[in-house]
């Protein structure tokens, strides 16, 4: 960079004030960038499972939970059904269908196995 003064320490203020202002503007902006990347690729997908009592939902609660890219877990102790939404960036179903299996707990999708993204489940006829 080249700058018509002579003086170092005024060019160096400069260029800091400069550096600070675009670092304030990125920081600003980074968590409206994740949050519209995030929702554009959550999926939910609903599993029946055998669920006997209490326990077994917070079986599933503690431990899927902690599965990469799963965003929520809805346990129903009546209709025998867990709702996942996860990131399909980070997971997919085969990959939770194996985190069920490994807990003792196997699963099989409903709904001839088809899977509703956020925008598909917004929509309404």
């Amino acid at each position: 960079m080249c700058f018509k003064s002579s003086n170092f320490a005024a060019d160096f203020d400069i260029v800091t004030k400069i550096m600070k202002k675009i670092i304030v503007l990125i920081v600003a902006l980074m968590p409206f960038i994740g949050i519209y990347a995030a929702k554009a690729e959550r999926q939910t997908v609903v599993l029946s499972c055998d669920l006997h009592c209490q326990g077994c939902c917070d079986k599933i609660m503690k431990n899927i939970a902690f599965e990469k890219g799963v965003k929520d877990i809805i346990c129903d102790l009546k209709s025998k059904t867990v709702t996942v939404t996860f990131d399909a960036a980070k997971t997919d179903l085969e990959t939770l269908l194996k985190a069920f299996e490994r807990i003792k707990k196997p699963a099989t999708v409903l709904d001839s196995g088809e899977q509703k993204t956020d925008k598909q489940q917004t929509k309404q006829p």
